[in-house]
């Protein structure tokens, strides 16, 4: 674990969206001994931010009420962690607010880029997926955050490294409400590609210390459980309905969260769905 003592030198790390993710990561941030500056669209959020010791900025970045502060992006390090709403509207107009935060990190310097996507960019391929294997979306949410992904890496002015996340659990995103109670789930058999609040925390802070930038990760736990084996352990931990799932296998797919960096050395929290069930609060 990295603590205080252990950080190089305080650099300044601005996170462009506090929220499920970016909010946990700010507060280990500053555990560690780094600067942390945060953005929020919301003006109460603002003071929630500037209490817990992050510098706090209010902007946004949609078309009709763009609000910027230069100073958020004078920064050695800049996360963005504002993946596209479910609407097809949001997703459409994704890239070009992508590219305005894009423009304005290359106008302030900023020498390294963080950008949190997801494993969405892989389609149900039947195959073990690796940060190397060729991305083929099929959803909307999936060809959005593989356009912004090819948006960022074309920027030279900075360095992308890209961190593809598997489907989030953790404080607030219990997964026995994922399908309580529901019956007849297709696809039974199939792998879950899962990975905890806490894996994505820590992992993003090994990269950081480490400074293994510059490359796409996959950021998923190394247990992948059926579904229905998974999600109906978590129905019943949490006390809710159990769900029913047909016991078969169609498409499906295994990531991979190895580092491609060989160099880069990381360790998964929680790495055991079964055991972290029996002794969390889910």
């Amino acid at each position: 674990m990295l603590n205080k003592s252990t950080a190089i030198k305080k650099q300044t790390i601005s996170i462009l969206g506090c929220g499920w993710y970016g909010l946990a990561l700010a507060k280990r941030l500053l555990a560690a001994g780094y600067a942390v500056k945060g953005s929020t669209t919301s003006p109460e959020k603002v003071e929630i931010l500037s209490s817990l010791g992050i510098q706090a900025f209010l902007l946004n970045f949609q078309e009709q009420e763009i609000k910027n502060d230069p100073d958020f992006f004078n920064t050695d390090i800049l996360v963005i962690a504002i993946p596209p709403k479910r609407s097809s509207s949001e997703q459409s107009t994704f890239s070009g607010k992508i590219q305005k935060i894009s423009s304005l990190a290359q106008a302030a310097k900023v020498p390294q880029v963080i950008f949190i996507s997801s494993t969405a960019v892989y389609g149900e391929s039947n195959a073990e997926i690796t940060a190397a294997s060729q991305p083929l979306p099929d959803t909307a949410s999936g060809k959005a955050m593989l356009e912004t992904e090819q948006l960022l890496s074309a920027n030279t002015s900075f360095s992308t490294t890209i961190l593809r996340f598997a489907g989030l659990i953790g404080p607030g995103r219990n997964p026995g409400r994922f399908f309580a109670g529901k019956q007849d789930i297709p696809n039974g058999q199939a792998p879950v590609n899962l990975v905890h609040q806490e894996d994505c925390v820590e992992f993003t802070l090994a990269l950081i210390h480490q400074a293994a930038f510059g490359v796409i990760y996959n950021v998923c736990s190394p247990d992948h459980p059926s579904k229905q084996e998974f999600y109906v352990k978590a129905a019943r931990q949490s006390q809710l309905p159990l769900p029913s799932f047909n016991d078969e296998l169609l498409k499906w797919k295994i990531i991979s969260g190895l580092p491609a960096n060989s160099a880069f050395n990381y360790e998964y929290r929680i790495a055991d769905f079964s055991k972290w069930m029996d002794t969390d609060s889910l």
